[in-house]
Parts: C-alpha cells; sequence; structure tokens
C-alpha cells in the first residue's frame, strides 16, 4: 500500500478507456503503473503522472490490484500467462479487475488458469470513453466477495458507482444486456435526427427539445453532440471495436435460443458504417450512414439543413 493507504494500481491497456481510468485513478492520489504496446500511449500517461511498465510482469511486481483493458482474448492472454505476463512475476494474493468485453467462456479459462497466485474478477464497464473521463462510469463486479471488497476504493476512484452482480461471469451477461441496448440506442438516436433534419428542423434544437422528453435516452444525451455537429472523431468508442462487441453478445443470445431482432436490425447499420470506411470513427458516426442512406446533405453551417438530394 503506498502512503495514503490506497492500493498501487496497475493499468494493462491504456487505450481510450485505461488511459481516462489511470488519469483519474492518478488524480485521486493512487499511485499506478501502466503498461501498453504503444510507446505513444504509455508517454501520455506518463505526462499525467503513471508511472510506465515494460510489462505485464512488472506491473504485477509492483501493483496490488491490476485492471486489464485489453482488445482481443490472445491480448488477455499474453497479459497473464505469456513469458513476461502478470503469473511470472511470481506474487501471490494479486487480484486482476478485467474490464475488457469478452466471451465469458474465455474470461473463465484465465480465471481458473490463474489461481491461486491471482484472483481474476470479471468487472466490465458500462460507458463511453468520454464518459471515462468523468468518472461517468458503472462497474458490473462479479467473482469473489473478499476480492470485490478489496477494489471498492479502485473502483470509487474511476467510477460513479459499482454493483455486485453475482458470481464470476454475470458481470459480462449483464454487460451483454446493457450493450444490446446500447446498439439499439445508439442507431434509434441517429435514425430520429436524420428523419428531423431532412424535415428541416435543426440538430441543436432536436437534441435540446427531444431529449428532455420521453423519446430521450442516454445515448441520445451521450452521442447526440457529435450527430448535431456531424463530427466522430476523436472517436470515444470505434466502429471497429464495436463490431467485436456485438459479435460476442450475438452469439451468447444465439447460444441461450434467444433472438434479438432490433440488435440484429442495428448491427446492419454498424456494418455499414464499416464498408463507408468509417471503422476508427466514434459509432455516433451511424448517424452519417442514416444520412447517406437518406440522401441528406448538410451545409457547412454544421447545426443547419439546407437541403435534401432526391
Amino acid at each position: 500500500m503506498n502512503a495514503e493507504n490506497n492500493p498501487v494500481v496497475g493499468v494493462l491497456g491504456l487505450g481510450i478507456m485505461g488511459s481516462a481510468i489511470s488519469a483519474n485513478l492518478l488524480k485521486g492520489g493512487f499511485r499506478v503503473v501502466g503498461f501498453d504496446v504503444s510507446r505513444e500511449r504509455v508517454t501520455a500517461f506518463c505526462e499525467k503522472g503513471g508511472e510506465a511498465a515494460g510489462s505485464a510482469r512488472e506491473v504485477a511486481e509492483k501493483a496490488d490490484i491490476m485492471i486489464s483493458l485489453l482488445p482481443s482474448v490472445a491480448a488477455l492472454d499474453q497479459v497473464v500467462a505469456g513469458d513476461d505476463g502478470i503469473l511470472s512475476a511470481g506474487r501471490s494474493g494479486l487480484i486482476l479487475i478485467e474490464s475488457s468485453t469478452f466471451p465469458i467462456a474465455d474470461k473463465q479459462r484465465i480465471h481458473d488458469l490463474a489461481k491461486p497466485s491471482l484472483t481474476v474478477i470479471d468487472c466490465p464497464l458500462s460507458g463511453t470513453g468520454a464518459q471515462a473521463v468523468t468518472k461517468d462510469l458503472t462497474v458490473y463486479a462479479s467473482g469473489e466477495q473478499a476480492a470485490i471488497e478489496r477494489c471498492i476504493p479502485v473502483f470509487n476512484g474511476f467510477a460513479r458507482s459499482h454493483y455486485h452482480v453475482g458470481e464470476f461471469g454475470d458481470g459480462s451477461k449483464m454487460k451483454f444486456v446493457a450493450n444490446l441496448l446500447v446498439a439499439v440506442h445508439n442507431v434509434a438516436a441517429a435514425e430520429a435526427f436524420v428523419l428531423g433534419m431532412k424535415a428541416g428542423l435543426d440538430p441543436e434544437m432536436i437534441y435540446k427539445v427531444v431529449g428532455e422528453g420521453a423519446g430521450g435516452s442516454r445515448m441520445f444525451s451521450v452521442r447526440g453532440p457529435q450527430m448535431v455537429a456531424g463530427e466522430y472523431e476523436p472517436p470515444t468508442m470505434k466502429i471497429e471495436v464495436w463490431q467485436k462487441d456485438m459479435k460476442i453478445i450475438s452469439e451468447f443470445a444465439t447460444n441461450l435460443k434467444c433472438p434479438t431482432p432490433l440488435l440484429a436490425a442495428s448491427s446492419s447499420i454498424y456494418t455499414a458504417a464499416m464498408a463507408q470506411g468509417r471503422g476508427a470513427q466514434d459509432t455516433a458516426s451511424v448517424c452519417a450512414v442514416m444520412e447517406e442512406m437518406a440522401r441528406h446533405d448538410r451545409t457547412p453551417d454544421l447545426g443547419h439543413d439546407s437541403a435534401s438530394r432526391t
């Protein structure tokens, strides 16, 4: 523990979410050790006061509690069980807060592999990268209760709220439910904006008036400003990453024999965004996809509609 009696926190993955989470932990007085394969991300992390590590093993040698926010299952395997992974540090009593969105079976495999030296808890996060910056995240914690209780100060350091939702894997199940709604609500918001703009309404007015009424949603509120501006970079969640999340949810639902027709309908819009070369843009760019489908053009004066082409 450090001088402020906070645990030393290791952050594995300093991308959009990891960089925002580590910044808030640093602001909260935590000593934070970070690792990422991108030197640029590590440099930015150090400029905020973080301590760089050269490997996941080095993070495990210095931290008490670690958070992983990784792009793939292969990356998780390497971080935990690779030659320079967490387990190679040979320490016991460590906790890994696994917050990536992966199939539950892969997380369970890592959980079982890590025993007994490393306790892995399944803790996906609800919120975008922009919400992470302002600590507007919710943690869906699942797994060993004692480990989760030890992590509460860390959760409080980067999130607005946290819930112990059940046994290991239940956090991911809750995230799949939440992300299904995010996928649908995001496309629904875009569809509504395009309908209003093509009808001649000012998108800023749509955002203000609809957002305060029954038609508003959290995604309408969070992604609406990007849709109003027609600007989708820098992203808070990339379309190409979101494709991975949606595939996981769809396969999970299929295995349960649970139909998800609205998720399926929204999925094609995200695929169209990929086809238009928007993979690196924010998921709010589905608004641009819907505009193209509606043959709607905006004037250079963002926020005002000029004409529609038919």
